[in-house]
């Protein structure tokens, strides 16, 4: 199998689309990360999977506002840029 240049929107659950992403490199795919909806909840589980999405190499980027002082902020042509170069998109 190629590596795959893949998106996850962490949409609902941020938390699992942190998990989600962070495994998909394990089969050597290239993973953006885009928080959406809401800041990130503080709370231990987020806080393991962004270690996970560090020891992976994944630097997410947000469209929430409030998260852009942390994270590459994405307006909507940024973000459609990002899906129109992903080979697929999952939405969390």
């Amino acid at each position: 199998m190629s590596a795959k240049n893949l998106v996850v929107l962490a949409r609902r659950d941020h938390a699992e689309a942190m998990r989600v992403a962070a495994g998909l490199t394990i089969l050597g795919h290239a993973v953006g990360l885009v928080f959406m909806d809401r800041p990130v909840e503080q709370n231990p589980e987020t806080e393991a999977n962004a270690e996970l999405l560090e020891l992976t190499g994944i630097e997410p980027a947000t469209t929430v506002a409030a998260m852009a002082d942390d994270l590459p902020l994405l307006d909507a042509d940024g973000l459609a840029r990002v899906l129109a170069g992903a080979d697929a998109v999952l939405s969390l």
